[in-house]
């Protein structure tokens, strides 16, 4: 049996591609790191792919906004490659900068309609970029990366990762959907995780058929116990990270 093909689209400024290309090949996957201009030059490469991630850094610098120019480029170029790697069932994943990125092009929560983004991701509160460990409570209902998967921490790292709605309406009804898969937690004190002053403590979204998730946290970042900064007898260093079961979620849900 073909082990699954996860593509991680990486493009100038993208940082995190290696770590999670590793992430999915550790999951039994075969993983390419795929430049933007190579897919845009040739688009039919996504059809050999069941898996497409995102991953983090500061693509093109996060000039004008934070996944701006990278997103502006898959609209212009690529949008009907996406669009029919979507239709077809293919898994999409955007991490951090891929969370923007994928906020942006439209692939998650934009108005069916229009078109027009109905959320994005400002600057956090504090108005400084954090990098931290946050507590994480996940409801994955029809999200297939989050499958069996309850609280966990883990690492953040950004400057814009404030979710925010277009309205009050739209928050209520991506919560009625199903679709505000992953909250910032309170830690064993009860004091709030939430790093970024995001709308009801909002980490990650998913689309109504759950198989397009977008997260501010690095799952990437946290497939080993030993990557935790407290696992020194606290974790099994043999064990795997918290971040570890989106990859094996993937993996599974398209053998």
């Amino acid at each position: 049996m073909l082990s699954p093909r996860a593509m991680i689209l990486r493009a100038p400024g993208t940082n995190c591609d290696h770590e999670t290309a590793h992430a999915f090949e550790r999951a039994g996957a075969i993983a390419r790191r795929v430049h933007v201009h190579a897919l845009a030059q040739k688009p039919s490469l996504a059809d050999d792919f069941q898996i497409l991630c995102i991953p983090g850094g500061f693509s093109y610098g996060d000039d004008i906004a934070s996944g701006r120019i990278f997103a502006l480029e898959l609209k212009s170029r690529l949008a009907d490659s996406l669009a029919k790697f979507r239709d077809r069932g293919g898994l999409i994943l955007g991490i951090c900068n891929g969370f923007q990125v994928l906020l942006q092009t439209g692939l998650l929560l934009a108005d069916p309609t229009s078109g027009a983004a109905r959320a994005s991701l400002a600057h956090n509160t504090s108005g400084m970029f954090l990098d931290r460990w946050v507590h994480l409570r996940a409801v994955p209902g029809r999200c297939v990366f989050l499958q069996g998967m309850d609280r966990f921490e883990l690492p953040v790292a950004h400057g814009e990762g404030r979710f925010v709605t277009r309205s009050p309406e739209d928050f209520a009804a991506f919560d009625a959907a199903g679709q505000l898969v992953l909250r910032y937690a309170a830690d064993a004190s009860g004091t709030s995780s939430n790093p970024n002053g995001a709308m009801g403590d909002v980490a990650g979204v998913c689309d109504e058929t759950g198989h397009i998730l977008g997260l501010m946290p690095h799952p990437e970042r946290f497939i080993d116990a030993v990557q935790h900064p407290a696992w020194n007898g606290r974790l099994d260093p043999a064990a795997a990270g918290a971040g570890f079961p989106f990859f094996t979620n993937a993996v599974r849900a398209v053998s």
